[in-house]
C-alpha cells in the first residue's frame, strides 16, 4: 500500500513529499557515504525518483562519476543519493519528518562496515533534556530542548 509522507532539511528550506511502498530502509557503510554524511554509515530509504516532489529544489553535489547527492546548501543537511542513470533514488532516513517508522533490512557497502558501531545496546544513554551542557544552553536561549 502506498503512503505519502514528508521530509526535509534542518533549516526547512528544502522540503519534499514522497509516496512510499513500505517501511524498509538500509545502511550504506561505503567510504563515500561515510564522508558524505560525516557518520559511520548512511541510513537510506529507496524510492522512485518520480515519486519525490521537491517543494524547493535541493542543491546537488556530483559525488562521483556515477552518482550525485541532494543536499541543502544553507544548513548542510544530506538528503539522499541517486545514480546518474537510475530511475530510483535514496532519501536519508533522518530527513523524514517521522524517521521512527523505518526499519533497517540490509547493510550495503559492507567492505567499510565498522562492527563496533552496530550493536551499541550496552552503552549508557543520555537524553538531551537531562544533559546539562545541552539543556542549559537551550534554557539560556529561552527555548525548550528540541526532540
Amino acid at each position: 500500500m502506498r503512503e505519502t509522507t514528508t521530509g526535509g532539511c534542518q533549516c526547512g528550506r528544502i522540503r519534499y513529499t514522497v509516496a512510499l511502498e513500505g517501511n524498509d530502509a538500509y545502511f550504506c557503510h561505503c567510504r563515500m557515504c561515510q564522508r558524505a554524511t560525516g557518520g559511520v554509515a548512511a541510513a537510506f530509504v529507496q524510492v522512485k525518483a518520480a515519486d519525490v516532489a521537491w517543494h524547493h529544489q535541493p542543491d546537488w553535489y556530483q559525488s562521483s562519476p556515477i552518482a550525485r547527492r541532494p543536499f541543502c546548501s544553507t544548513c548542510g543537511t544530506p538528503l539522499g543519493f541517486v545514480f546518474n542513470d537510475g530511475e530510483g533514488m535514496d532519501l536519508t532516513v533522518g530527513s523524514f519528518d517521522d524517521p521512527a517508522r523505518f526499519r533497517p533490512v540490509a547493510h550495503a557497502g559492507a567492505e567499510s562496515l565498522h562492527e563496533a558501531w552496530l550493536d551499541t545496546t550496552a552503552l549508557p544513554r543520555h537524553r538531551s533534556e537531562t544533559t546539562p551542557s545541552i539543556a542549559e544552553r537551550w534554557k539560556a536561549a529561552g527555548l525548550p530542548v528540541p526532540d
